[in-house]
């Protein structure tokens, strides 16, 4: 048995090159060999939000604070809130953040194919985010 005590693993903030905007990521848990499952707490603040990326074995994201944005390629932006569970299947192209106008904070569980989480792409423009 592992107890990994809140605050004991240092935030870091969200690369440049994969986020636009304020984000912070508060690792959760990182499950060790066979296992693979990751998750971590992302915070966006308003105006923030991912690049186009997809998972190699999917994604979920749980909301837990605030109110945001999600959408898949090729489908409309969907609001989300507290509570909302959202599953993007593997090799989705999708991008998650926080509305124009507010925070949102979820909880992000994903596993690793061959060591590698996610695949990252181009950032969303303002056109896409606007919506």
């Amino acid at each position: 048995m592992e107890i990994k005590r809140a605050g004991s693993q240092p935030s870091t903030k969200g690369a440049e090159d994969w986020f636009t905007g304020v984000v912070r990521i508060d690792p959760m848990f990182q499950a060790d060999a066979p296992a693979r499952v990751a998750g971590a707490s992302v915070t966006f603040e308003p105006g923030a939000r991912t690049a186009w990326h997809t998972h190699p074995l999917g994604q979920t994201l749980i909301i837990t604070f605030g109110c945001g944005w999600v959408q898949k390629e090729g489908g409309p932006v969907e609001k989300v809130r507290p509570g909302d569970v959202i599953w993007f299947a593997p090799g989705e192209k999708h991008w998650h953040g926080a509305t124009a106008t507010t925070a949102m904070t979820h909880i992000a569980v994903h596993e690793q194919l061959n060591g590698k989480a996610v695949d990252w792409m181009e950032k969303v423009t303002e056109e896409q985010y606007q919506r």
